[in-house]
């Protein structure tokens, strides 16, 4: 019985594992709950809101906390049923550990804080909007995050080099620059360092004006520049495109033909060979 429960638990809790009406009815409670959450932050914010609503922020928050609490207790309670944490301590302390474990628990904790503490005020507006991380409790929910992660992961090799691309055309803009640009203009181009600012606003096609090249070797060199921006910052776009392709095809079922006379399913690979 024990073990039962423990187990179906585990499953309510990660409806990836899961595919029941029960399943569906927390999932859509939870990522309901989350978002309200975030939206009572963003309007606690609107001082004249707050006064105005002041008791219903504060019970909102309150009967969140209390949910949150139950789950959280009840993920790390159910971590065990996996193998990885099958040990009663040292299992639940390591699932403790993880980064969605932690997320749950830092988006509670302002709340016990505030009523167990004697801390500043400022200090408890800042950690107030801790529960702002809430929102990143939504991939625990929402099956299409695994897609997600999935193409990261696969994808990571081709990442990391666009990134070294990417970070090498930053400090090379910014080198060439320094020393063409500094000479006309030693307040806008200071150091290198300096000039990494001009660089990423203008790789990036922001382009602000805060700063900007007088040279006519500057402008021609600008123009190279964020034309070489446009066509590198394109290419983790591409790549992570490409994954969601990959991983669409893999999550869509292969479609099955069956015969229009026995009803039974064709295997088209064989037939394909057979006429050759």
């Amino acid at each position: 019985m024990y073990y039962r429960t423990k187990k179906q638990v585990h499953i309510l809790l990660h409806p990836t594992e899961g595919n029941s009406k029960l399943d569906k009815i927390i999932n859509t409670f939870l990522i309901t709950l989350i978002i309200l959450n975030v939206i009572v932050v963003i309007l606690e914010t609107e001082h004249a809101i707050y006064i105005q609503h002041q008791s219903f922020f504060k019970n909102f928050d309150t009967i969140s906390v209390i949910i949150f609490s139950i789950e959280y207790v009840l993920r790390v309670w159910s971590a065990t049923h996996e193998k990885k944490y099958k040990h009663w301590l040292r299992g639940r302390l390591r699932y403790m550990l993880t980064w969605g474990a932690i997320i749950d628990l830092v988006s509670i904790l302002p709340f016990y804080l505030h009523a167990f503490t004697a801390l500043d005020l400022r200090v408890l507006r800042i950690l107030r909007l801790l529960r702002l991380l809430r929102v990143f409790r939504l991939a625990s929910y929402m099956k299409s995050t695994r897609m997600i992660i999935n193409v990261f992961r696969s994808r990571a090799h081709e990442l990391s080099i666009s990134l070294i691309l990417i970070v090498g055309l930053i400090i090379v803009s910014a080198c060439v620059m320094y020393f063409v640009e500094h000479p006309a203009q030693p307040d806008k181009f200071p150091s290198i360092l300096a000039t990494l600012w001009w660089s990423i606003v203008t790789l990036t096609t922001v382009g602000y004006g805060d700063i900007i090249p007088i040279t006519l070797m500057g402008k021609i060199l600008t123009a190279v520049i964020s034309l070489c921006g446009v066509a590198l910052f394109a290419l983790p776009a591409g790549i992570i495109t490409a994954g969601f392709l990959e991983e669409i095809k893999k999550i869509k079922k292969p479609r099955i033909h069956n015969c229009p006379h026995c009803g039974q399913p064709l295997n088209l690979h064989e037939h394909s060979d057979a006429d050759h």
